[in-house]
């Protein structure tokens, strides 16, 4: 059975907490070591330029994030580690992705609708006020890092999957315009990952300002579990487990009998007090040897910088040869070459799976523009009646089309149609 690549982008802009460790991390660290799998991580200091344009933040975090990984266990040997912007194939096949990406694609990313909604909700009469072309166009950049290596697999939080997507339909488009180069990665969503406080309730998050940092000192880690959040329950008071911070945190890093032991003090009325100082003394002993491996890979930054140059070499080895097959297809030859007349037939004449692909992507476009169309009809008092309005409503704009727009909206109509149907029309 052959193996199924695994890529997985690590943006350098902050530093390593409970909350990367216990949702990202680990699981990939223990997925790396599946002979099934073929493991790419890398360090995506590219992405951290924007949003952060601090350089010595994106240097130490580059650090911080590298060292992590290695004090946590990752083998080298087994997996791809390596550093984004140590693999030039990456922005080139970027660029190239560019030249085939359509800017209608590009505007739909949440991120750059975000970006415009606030700023339409702050009265601003440019619309584009403050997003550079990075945050605009890095989808494709995402793209570029997935479909180097022709990753099968990428895990993504649920507000990622619009990017897999993306990247699917760029790969599509260059597969179909000149040669089919690329896989059609899958995103791969972990809907049962346990959600990690952080001190304040809330899911630990740099932006809430509410995280612990992994590797803090003993003395940090006593000092920030003193200021999580608690109810004005007394000692002696029986406590509610599942509705504790500190309980949660103990938690993720319990096994069943240390949680156990834990609900029956809780049961017991344990004072919060208590209940902070045992969970520092159990996060202190469970961290205590990865934090002084990550201490001294810290102190010894010529090997990690080693580490991520081997990994980059065992990157480029694979990266290389597909980016000439890339250049190829897109017409960067050198001089002399010619194509063969059979890749020149196959390119001129494509198959019914290419012509199947191309359609769907196509029909997934239009699918995205009348999502919000698709939606209001749903959640309407009643549909029937609301998509019976809409099909009228587009079949009375086509008489006023010209014949391009008219084409464009007779698909839509076929699409909304087909999506419609389950309202018994």
């Amino acid at each position: 059975m052959s193996k199924k690549t695994v890529l997985t982008g690590i943006t350098t802009s902050g530093t390593p907490h409970i909350g990367n460790y216990l949702g990202a991390i680990k699981p990939a660290i223990e997925a790396s070591e599946k002979p099934e799998l073929d493991s790419y991580f890398f360090l995506a200091d590219y992405h951290a330029l924007i949003k952060c344009q601090d350089p010595e933040r994106v240097a130490q975090s580059s650090r911080e994030i590298a060292a992590t990984w290695l004090a946590l266990g990752l083998d080298t040997d087994k997996a791809t580690f390596y550093r984004q912007s140590d693999i030039p194939e990456i922005t080139e096949l970027s660029w190239i992705l560019t030249c085939m990406c359509s800017k209608g694609l590009m505007n739909r990313s949440h991120a750059y609708k975000a970006s415009v909604d606030a700023n339409q909700a702050a009265g601003k009469s440019e619309l584009d006020d403050g997003i550079t072309m990075g945050l605009f166009s890095y989808p494709i950049l995402m793209a570029a890092d997935i479909l180097m290596f022709n990753a099968d697999i990428v895990p993504v939080g649920k507000d990622q999957i619009q990017h897999i997507e993306m990247t699917r339909d760029i790969g599509g488009r260059f597969n179909s315009n000149y040669q089919k180069l690329f896989n059609m990665p899958d995103a791969q969503v972990d809907e049962e990952t346990q959600l990690i406080p952080g001190l304040d309730g809330r899911k630990m998050s740099k932006s809430y300002d509410n995280t612990i940092p992994l590797f803090c000192s003993s003395d940090q880690l006593n000092k920030l579990i003193k200021q999580v959040d608690t109810d004005s329950k007394q000692p002696g008071e029986p406590k509610d487990p599942d509705s504790s911070t500190v309980f949660q945190l103990y938690n993720c890093f319990a096994n069943e009998r240390e949680a156990q032991q834990m609900r029956e003090q809780y049961a017991a009325g344990i004072g919060w007090g208590d209940a902070k100082k045992e969970l520092f003394e159990f996060l202190d002993a469970k961290l205590s040897a990865p934090r002084a491996e990550y201490n001294r890979l810290m102190n010894d930054l010529p090997f990690v910088e080693s580490v991520l140059l081997k990994g980059a070499e065992k990157a480029r080895a694979k990266s290389m040869p597909l980016l000439d097959e890339v250049r190829i297809a897109a017409g960067i030859r050198p001089l002399p070459f010619v194509p063969e007349q059979q890749a020149k037939k196959a390119k001129k004449e494509k198959s019914a799976e290419d012509i199947a692909r191309a359609e769907q992507g196509r029909r997934r476009g239009i699918l995205m523009q009348l999502k919000g169309a698709l939606e209001a009809v749903a959640n309407s008092d009643d549909p029937k009646a609301a998509a019976i309005a809409l099909l009228e409503e587009k079949s009375a704009k086509l008489t006023t089309l010209k014949a391009k727009a008219k084409d464009k909206a007779e698909n839509e109509l076929l699409i909304l149609t087909e999506e419609l149907a389950q309202y018994n029309l």
